[in-house]
């Protein structure tokens, strides 16, 4: 093979391998929301945290929310997950964010909404919220 051939050869398996990788831009920023729907007055307590940065705990009234941004990592590897407790849960963890199943139906936007039924999600491509946790008896 004449090195003009070996060099093309090489440039277009580099580009083919190149042309297949989904990078995550490191400034794609997002923001999670979680609301406390549980009614009656409750009060939800709620910390959250990803493997580099815990947001502390939090105290969320009944009708408010608790948000906060951040920016996911160029591996797509991004999980902040939350410990949640009121009076009828005294513990609950979920995944408020996870790369590989929230960067297509929240994308930027990822929105929870607890009530006295479980967790419901924002499915930001459907604009539906959807049924995503329930509490355990």
């Amino acid at each position: 093979m004449q090195a003009s051939a070996l060099i093309f050869c090489n440039a277009l398996v580099i580009l083919l391998i190149l042309s297949s990788c989904t990078l995550v831009h490191s400034d794609d920023e997002v923001h999670v929301s979680i609301m406390n729907r549980l009614g009656s007055g409750k009060n939800l307590t709620l910390h959250c945290q990803s493997k580099d940065t815990d947001l502390g705990q939090q105290n969320v009234g009944d009708g408010s929310e608790f948000g906060w941004d951040f920016a996911v990592n160029v591996w797509g590897s991004t999980l902040f997950y939350c410990d949640m407790g009121w009076e009828e849960v005294q513990q609950y963890h979920f995944d408020a964010y996870y790369f590989q199943r929230d960067f297509a139906r929240c994308e930027s936007q990822c929105s929870w909404l607890v009530s006295a039924e479980g967790i419901y999600g924002l499915n930001g491509q459907t604009g539906f919220w959807e049924f995503a946790y329930y509490w355990s008896s």
